[in-house]
């Protein structure tokens, strides 16, 4: 399994001590997402949601992930509700998801939910070692 266990060391046991469990990304549950009526269907408008709050776990270290979260999508009839998207991204905090499992799960998750005309989603997650990782997923136009 890609989310296999592995040893740790004296170390990362004292230091997560106080942290809360771990998660594996089927236990998100993304029945929270909610949406509206979008009222203009014939017109096609581009609904961008940003949040810089959003974190994950590294399944290899145990080590938060931060991320820079963009969604653009183009809506056919239902726009998300904002307040229920906060919560499902919440629900990523205590996840080990590598970066781009997580941007793919989101691109999914909300798909499912919309059936938009369009629909990307894109990580852009702090820097680790030197290195920047940006995950761009989407879903082409459909009429």
């Amino acid at each position: 399994m890609i989310y296999e266990e592995r040893g740790t060391s004296p170390q990362e046991e004292k230091a997560k001590k106080t942290a809360g469990p771990l998660y594996n990304p089927q236990e998100i549950d993304n029945s929270v997402l909610e949406t509206f009526p979008y009222e203009y269907p014939r017109r096609k408008i581009t609904v961008e949601l940003r949040s810089e709050e959003f974190t994950c776990v590294c399944p290899f270290s145990g080590l938060p992930d931060f991320a820079m979260l963009t969604i653009r999508y183009v809506p056919r009839k239902k726009i998300l509700e904002l307040k229920a998207f906060k919560y499902y991204l919440l629900a990523y905090r205590q996840v080990r998801i590598y970066n781009e499992h997580a941007v793919n799960k989101i691109l999914e998750d909300v798909n499912a939910i919309l059936n938009p005309r369009e629909l990307e989603v894109i990580g852009e997650f702090t820097s680790r070692g030197g290195i920047k990782n940006r995950v761009t997923a989407r879903i082409a136009s459909r009429s």
